[in-house]
């Protein structure tokens, strides 16, 4: 069971963040409710997780006692539980639905709260959760009336209807990351469509209601634009033998999704939009999995933090507190400074995100927003992940041999971090998708812009501020620099740079972020700012007094 007894409670940039940027009725709901759930994810959600990864893991019953092949996962109890508990908060359904107590609807910046708390706990349990969250927002963007009315008030259900669990299948064996190379065929029968072929890594399967499958029509072209995108029910399908799990995969991590291999044999599905745009329909779906894991690289990175910090405020080494050594203090306030900052940088994502991905908002958002935004995703995705995994090594590094045993939360923190860097995306993939927006819509030049203009409104004359601002203009130009001479280059050398880029900008980004902290915050926002701009720019000099130490009583201890 963990450590902390409320993880909202334990946060309090989030709280911050939240007040900052929402409608004062929907903060003050926003915020009783996740007190509550911050709590249930700190105690039983929690509990329950420790059981799902070691004895309680999603199993595959493929025949039933007379020998028939049936193809159900079994779920443990606990599990089950906890599905309820989280789905009932609307975690997905606010999304898109009035919440009663308000009359109106949420948005993604209460369901990523949520969602964050949960991967404190269990970032298994929050995969099913995103899935969900993009099928709704396919179904509730493309689908026709009649599909939409059957199925979206399911998927959105907070209690009142039975829950359909999404699930998104686009990786075939053969194609991975080139879905272009998909062969799952689909055939036209009246009103609906027969699915037939394997997806190679579908999670979910078994758990969920519905399925988002891409599939290649008859006489479709080959490659991305021949691909179109159905909603095919699960449980109709499985119990008329129409589709099969091979199956479950043996996962490091993340042991509570049921991650399969299905074959499709003349399933039932129903066509979303219009034919051959499946691709570009799933590729919206996909930045919302990758904001999603980006969050849920937060939740680890914030957990293995809190892990950290009571084991270092409770263990003697050598007649003291192991807080009292300046290495460990060092540690901790790298971590939370790093942490708080990514924290605020990925919540100005999430705002992008309800302009640019909002059913209301959607159609009158910018050419700069949207373009932002697929960069900034991209960007972020690479960072957090790669981060949540550091976080999660000091972690057990601070634990000594403790943080090695299973006993300990440590060791699945690692293992669930691990995933995070390959779901959505690879550091390779991500790295290819900025270098495109770079050389289709000169993103780079957007990009540094934008950052000059946000360093430009910060008024501050402190001698501090106007020394770090100059520090990030000259980075930023630099960039720029880069970029222009990259473009010139062969293919083969933009590709090799790619990460590098969008490394920096990661960097840039989230600096410009704690610079507005540094000016417009309050003192611990400062002290955060300053940790974290000192930690990144400035790593390598030799400074008399480290500010990671004279910060740390204020950002770790206070």
């Amino acid at each position: 069971m963990s450590t902390v007894h409320n993880f909202y409670r334990q946060d309090p940039n989030l709280k911050t963040i939240l007040e900052k940027n929402m409608p004062h009725d929907f903060f003050e709901w926003a915020d009783r409710e996740l007190d509550v759930f911050g709590a249930l994810c700190a105690g039983q959600i929690d509990e329950r997780a420790i059981h799902t990864d070691r004895e309680g893991q999603p199993r595959l019953i493929r025949y039933d006692k007379m020998g028939n092949e049936i193809s159900k996962v079994w779920l443990n109890e606990g599990y089950k539980q906890t599905v309820k508990d989280t789905y009932h908060t609307g975690i997905v359904g606010y999304v898109h639905k009035e919440i009663p107590e308000l009359g109106y609807k949420g948005n993604y910046m209460y369901s990523f709260a949520q969602a964050y708390l949960l991967s404190h706990a269990e970032p298994g349990f929050y995969c099913p959760v995103t899935l969900t969250k993009a099928t709704a927002y396919l179904i509730d963007h493309y689908a026709s009336a009649e599909v939409k009315a059957e199925f979206l008030p399911h998927v959105l259900s907070t209690g009142e209807v039975e829950l359909y669990e999404g699930a998104t299948f686009l990786t075939e064996r053969q194609g991975g990351s080139d879905v272009g190379a998909n062969e799952v065929k689909a055939v036209r029968e009246g009103d609906i469509y027969r699915i037939t072929g394997e997806k190679y890594f579908a999670s979910n399967a078994g758990a969920c209601g519905v399925a988002m499958v891409l599939a290649r029509l008859e006489g479709s072209p080959s490659g991305l634009n021949g691909l179109s995108l159905f909603l095919v029910p699960w449980e109709e399908n499985r119990s008329n033998e129409l589709l099969r799990i091979r199956r479950l995969k043996d996962k490091l991590g993340v042991r509570a999704v049921p991650s399969a291999e299905v074959e499709f044999e003349g399933a039932k599905g129903y066509l979303v939009g219009k034919e051959n745009q499946g691709f570009y329909y799933m590729i919206e779906a996909l930045n919302l999995s990758r904001v999603s894991n980006a969050i849920a690289s937060l939740g680890i990175m914030r957990r293995a933090y809190l892990e950290a910090k009571k084991y270092a405020m409770e263990r003697d080494a050598f007649g003291e507190k192991l807080t009292n050594y300046p290495m460990v203090q060092a540690t901790l306030s790298k971590l939370v400074a790093k942490q708080e900052v990514e924290m605020n940088t990925m919540y100005e994502v999430i705002q992008i995100m309800d302009r640019v991905m909002g059913l209301e908002t959607k159609e009158t958002a910018t050419d700069k927003e949207q373009l932002l935004f697929r960069l900034y995703v991209a960007i972020m995705k690479k960072e957090t992940a790669e981060q949540a995994i550091h976080f999660a090594h000091e972690a057990i590094e601070m634990h000594g041999g403790n943080g090695y045993i299973e006993d300990f939360v440590t060791p699945r923190l690692l293992r669930d971090a691990q995933v995070l860097t390959v779901w959505e995306g690879t550091a390779n993939i991500l790295g290819l998708e900025v270098l495109r927006l770079i050389g289709k819509y000169q993103v780079g030049d957007l990009f540094a812009d934008e950052m000059k203009q946000r360093l430009a409104k910060l008024m501050d004359h402190k001698d501090s501020v106007i020394a770090w601002k100059g520090v990030l203009e000259e980075e930023i130009d630099q960039l720029v620099h880069t970029i222009n001479n990259l473009m010139k280059k062969s293919s083969n050398f933009q590709t090799y740079y790619c990460k590098r880029i969008a490394e920096k900008m990661a960097t840039i980004f989230e600096s410009v972020v704690a610079m507005e902290m540094l000016v417009g915050g309050g003192d611990r926002q400062k002290a955060i700012s300053e940790v974290y701009l000192q930690t990144v720019w400035k790593a390598d000099e030799f400074d008399m007094e480290p500010v990671v130490l004279d910060k740390f009583s204020e950002i770790v201890i206070g």
